[in-house]
């Protein structure tokens, strides 16, 4: 959604580079180039102007005509700005003293509630909560069926005692969840309210009743991303006319230019606290905007990589696996363990959505566009066509094997023959990282070093003091060299102390005493 507006905006910084001081001429060129950003971003005038009157005066300042890279400083300032206007901390949700807490979601028809209902109770499943999603929206054909669906998909419980397609009084539904709510002890109860294609008196005033009989702890408007600047239109309409305590962005993977996002924050003054990025129930969570801005400017959201990682791997399995590969060349890291790890980056999500949370991934874009989620299937159909001794011992499969194997997994032969190729050379430079030794190719830095053969050619490399070839004058160097050897025996030593004092005298720190043992 972003992709149009972070393309700018690099290219804009990339003009910067370079240049030891920005006189005001460049730091005007600069915030001309954003607004025109912003504005194709679909972002509202009046975010954009505060947003470039902001960061022009930052810019001007004492914070970037003193910083060492001015650049930089511009990227910085710009990032901060957009961590503001996107509702600068993270808002969370405010459960209830005492249980149940009550959420209503209010919204527009097509919006996409109902769906993000099942989204927004799974997550809270998964946050150890026992939810409960309520079917208020009698109006629109299905809306009943349709949440029960998605509930059973999510695995939470729907009270759903109405049949909907305009039967039923969704205001005596969502006191009644309450009851029931308190009756089975479910600490969350998520309210699914009905929508208009428009703004309209009887919408507002349906969704009013409701929350007059709930009194909701969070009213949350779930607005469509994709609609642009009418989501802020509608947004500002929904405030004044029921009122909400937060946003929940819905679609936010589509390819409209997302300026409502930027916007709806800012203009609103309420944050946004969810953001919908899939079709699939999982592809929910918290809204960050410190993460959101990082991502707009291709700097990566790694912190929302590393949770995922967290959620999908368990600490146990690591280690094992981390053992294995420090072994000896990590022999015993095996085929299984390989498609055992596949398996588990496949439940983090789309790769190509994982590797765009990857800092600098903005510059390979349409080669993770390009990429065919299909291959780890491929992989994964490849290896457990083997036998558990050809996965445990791959250096057996050869030509005859190759062929059954390919058979087996419907592929060539020559892709078995490179995946084993492939898990080999894997195989040898994660046991290199594990082991220490560094990512292979890269010496001179700490960690990053490049092998004992590479050393060995540097040391190889490193010559002596070269001698003078003039016979006078090595001989005037050498009898300089002795007399400051003897200058240096009679003075001390390189402790400072006199010569001869060192044994006797000198003691090494406690601290070491005890290193040394």
């Amino acid at each position: 959604m972003f992709d149009t507006l972070s393309d700018r905006l690099a290219a804009t910084f990339k003009s910067l580079r370079g240049k030891g001081r920005l006189s005001p001429e460049d730091i005007d060129a600069t915030a001309r180039e954003i607004r025109i950003a912003l504005l194709e971003a679909d972002v509202a005038l009046p975010v954009v102007r505060a947003f470039i009157a902001k960061v022009k005066e930052r810019a001007n300042g004492a914070e970037v005509s003193r910083a060492l890279n001015p650049s930089q400083q511009v990227v910085k300032i710009v990032n901060e700005e957009l961590v503001t206007i996107l509702g600068g901390e993270t808002r969370r949700l405010r459960f209830a003293k005492q249980a149940p807490t009550v959420i209503m979601l209010a919204g527009l028809q097509g919006a996409g509630k109902t769906t993000l209902a099942g989204k927004l109770g799974l997550w809270l499943k998964s946050q150890g909560h026992s939810p409960l999603l309520v079917a208020c929206d009698l109006q629109r054909p299905n809306a009943v069926t349709q949440l029960s669906v998605v509930a059973e998909r999510a695995g939470v419980a729907v009270y759903a005692p109405e049949p909907g397609n305009g039967v039923g009084d969704p205001v005596k539904v969502a006191k009644d969840s309450i009851e029931h709510a308190r009756a089975k002890q479910y600490d969350v109860v998520v309210v699914d309210t009905a929508g208009r294609l428009g703004i309209d008196q009887e919408l507002m005033r349906q969704a009013s009743d409701i929350r007059d009989a709930v009194q909701p702890d969070e009213t949350l408007f779930v607005v469509d991303a994709m609609i642009g600047q009418d989501a802020v239109n509608t947004a500002e309409a929904f405030r004044d006319g029921v009122g909400f305590d937060g946003v929940v962005l819905s679609k936010l993977d589509g390819d409209a230019r997302g300026g409502a996002a930027l916007s709806i924050a800012h203009v609103t003054g309420k944050q946004i606290m969810f953001a919908s990025n899939g079709e699939k129930l999982d592809e929910f969570d918290a809204f960050h905007p410190d993460r959101m801005a990082s991502r707009i400017l291709d700097m990566g959201d790694l912190l929302s990589l590393i949770e995922k990682a967290e959620q999908t791997f368990s600490q146990d399995e690591a280690e094992k696996m981390a053992s294995k590969l420090a072994s000896s060349k990590g022999k015993d890291f095996t085929l299984d363990d390989f498609l055992a790890q596949m398996e588990q980056v496949r439940k983090m999500g789309s790769l190509s959505k994982l590797l765009g949370m990857l800092p600098g991934m903005g510059q390979m874009k349409d080669q993770i566009a390009n990429l065919d989620e299909r291959d780890v299937d491929r992989t994964a159909a490849i290896i457990k066509s083997m036998t558990p001794g050809e996965r445990q011992e791959p250096t057996i499969i050869n030509g005859s094997r190759r062929a059954r194997i390919a058979r087996g997994s419907g592929v060539e032969v020559s892709a078995v023959k490179n995946l084993v190729e492939r898990f080999f050379e894997a195989r040898k430079m994660m046991s290199r990282m594990a082991q220490g030794g560094g990512m292979p190719g890269m010496p001179g830095m700490p960690g990053m070093g490049g092998g004992p053969g590479r050393q060995k050619k540097q040391q190889k490399k490193a010559k002596g003091k070269q001698r003078s070839g003039n016979p006078m004058k090595r001989k005037a160097e050498e009898q300089a060299a002795l007399a400051r050897r003897e200058e240096s025996a009679q003075s001390g030593n390189a402790f400072g102390l006199p010569a001869g004092e060192q044994d006797k005298n000198f003691e090494l720190p406690d601290e070491f005493k005890k290193f040394m043992g």
